[in-house]
């Protein structure tokens, strides 16, 4: 069983850590976080059928723990925390991700990174997440538009501004003119 275990935190340990930064915004919390959740997935190791939803599960649970803690424990200083180091892998596009993403609520953000960052289904998000595929569809329809809003992207393309408007469209029957009526012996 050890080493069983020691096998998948060995492979499965940097994607896991990926979706544990995303949930906490911080790569110390992330690393904590993960632990945490890997030391309860190891309890129940004989027992885990799914192992990543188990470890996944495991960790948006104590986040939100963690998060609901932390609101009573969490007093304004006048010392600032030191900056934590960035990751290599970081590119100014992942930090403002990670900071649209952080801005998000628990839940959207937990169902955004299932859904995108660890590739689930909806149904299998709404399972994780313990809620119907409908709300899954609903959260992460609204989660992509404040990310779209936060990160200044519009959801489509502007047209470009060579192009006239396209044949058999209402801008290009219309014209600058209205069209006559139509006589009614025709």
């Amino acid at each position: 069983m050890d080493d069983d275990f020691r096998e998948y935190v060995r492979t499965r340990g940097p994607a896991l850590l990926r979706t544990a930064h995303q949930l906490t915004g911080h790569a110390s919390d992330a690393e904590d976080l993960l632990q945490s959740a890997l030391f309860k997935t190891y309890q129940a190791w004989g027992r885990v059928q799914d192992r990543d939803g188990y470890v996944r599960r495991a960790m948006v649970n104590i986040n939100i723990s963690q998060w609901r803690r932390r609101k009573l424990e969490e007093f304004p200083s006048d010392e600032l925390p030191e900056p934590s180091r960035p990751h290599d892998w970081s590119t100014e596009t992942d930090e403002r991700l990670d900071q649209a993403l952080a801005l998000l609520p628990e839940r959207m953000r937990a169902a955004v990174l299932l859904r995108y960052y660890e590739d689930l289904t909806e149904p299998e998000v709404a399972s994780r997440l313990g809620i119907s595929v409908g709300t899954v569809k609903s959260t992460v329809s609204r989660a992509m538009a404040k990310l779209r809003e936060s990160l200044g992207s519009s959801p489509r393309p502007p047209p470009s501004p060579r192009a006239g408007p396209r044949r058999g469209s209402c801008a290009a029957a219309s014209g600058s003119r209205p069209a006559p009526p139509r006589s009614a012996g025709r």
